[in-house]
């Protein structure tokens, strides 16, 4: 899959809902539409930018087109999920309400009509300082490595990493956060309370006591593929920036990438082998305009505060033999590295200059480590 730009036209803006406090029922509503519709149905956003939440599901169930709808509604019951919810530690935020992460809002009439979150900490004060960390789910152990040291080395400056729950690159990133006793936000393409991937059980529950699980889909849902697609949107949007470790040129990851991209968020990457074709995803995005970054320094420099988050400069090693020129750098080079040296006569033939010149040089050469004399020849030490 190609990550060159888009076609597809920016997010329609917001004009909104009716505004005011959310009310139990506009809530109900909500937990009802997060039922039967799926993540992201823009005709189902153009209703809920014109009418509320109760009316649009109104409109759904009696209207000509809701058919679908209708069918997925049979034996749903909003008030039973928000209590089973409430029993499991998880919730439903909504667009307006305090706890909500606005810049959700940019992904227009796709953005999420709620999130269910599973965890105590609040999600729109995570996402302010947060950056996603995605990739290749059948990656290296070059890719692992890098995933899980850069999450660990964000979470020690106090950021936030987000990825998807997945096997792979987001493990190692969830995992790399936790290590460091950071907090790691998972976006799920299923419930809350569903262990998906299966081998995950332990890892969901340990993000969900350090972070948070967040998903469009209630208690219950299973994923699928549209919905993982669907799901990196979500990641793009919340966070300040996207990080791609490893991907190959079709990877899903990419899409995300290409989401932040979209939505005028920074998009990194790590650069790999070339002879990988785990990372020729990763640069063809840096190919395309993508940032390339090492570490987590690089990261905070591009989506920190401008002038105060700023990498440190890494120095290259100065050698005493870099601030050599002219004449005693032609003397060096005339010196031999074997164990018998050279007499000055034959480094006056080699180097080109004076016997006084030359031995002048090699004095001050000694005197910098470079070379030494044994008997009447000179040898690099």
């Amino acid at each position: 899959m190609s990550i060159e730009a888009s076609a597809a036209p920016l997010p329609a803006p917001l004009t909104g809902p009716p505004t005011g406090p959310l009310t139990e029922a506009e809530r109900l509503a909500r937990a009802h539409l997060s039922r039967i519709v799926e993540p992201g149905d823009e005709r189902v956003g153009a209703l809920l930018d014109r009418h509320s939440a109760q009316e649009t599901l109104a409109r759904l169930l009696t209207g000509p087109a809701g058919e679908g709808c209708r069918a997925r509604a049979v034996g749903t019951d909003p008030v039973a999920d928000l209590t089973h919810a409430h029993a499991l530690g998880a919730r439903l935020i909504c667009p307006g309400e305090p706890e909500w992460p606005t810049q959700l809002d940019d992904l227009g009439l796709a953005r999420p009509i709620g999130l269910w979150v599973r965890g105590s900490a609040s999600l729109r004060l995570l996402a302010l300082r947060s950056v996603a960390v995605v990739g290749a789910r059948a990656c290296t152990a070059y890719g692992t490595r890098v995933a899980a040291d850069l999450a660990a080395q964000l979470a020690d400056a106090a950021w936030v990493v987000v990825s998807g729950g997945a096997y792979g690159i987001d493990a190692a990133a969830h995992r790399g956060a936790l290590a460091a006793t950071g907090v790691t936000i998972g976006v799920l393409a299923c419930g809350v309370d569903q262990c998906y991937p299966r081998g995950h059980g332990t890892l969901l529950d340990r993000i969900a006591e350090q972070g948070l699980l967040v998903s469009e889909l209630p208690l219950g849902a299973h994923p699928n593929k549209p919905r993982f697609l669907l799901r990196n949107r979500v990641i793009a949007a919340l966070t300040r920036g996207t990080v791609v470790v490893e991907a190959a040129r079709r990877s899903g990851s990419l899409s995300t990438a290409r989401r932040a991209r979209d939505l005028n968020r920074l998009v990194m990457g790590v650069p790999g082998s070339v002879l990988s074709e785990l990372s020729t995803g990763v640069h063809a995005l840096l190919r395309a305009g993508g940032s390339l970054v090492t570490d987590a320094a690089e990261v905070i420099e591009l989506i920190g505060a401008i002038g105060t988050d700023l990498a440190e400069i890494r120095p290259q090693p100065v050698l005493p033999r870099d601030a050599l020129g002219g004449e005693a750098l032609r003397v060096l080079e005339a010196v031999p590295l074997g164990s018998t040296g050279a007499p000055v006569a034959r480094l006056v033939r080699t180097a080109g200059l004076p016997s006084d010149t030359v031995l002048r040089c090699l004095y001050e050469l000694g005197s910098l480590g470079l070379v030494e004399r044994r008997g009447g020849s000179w040898r690099l030490r």
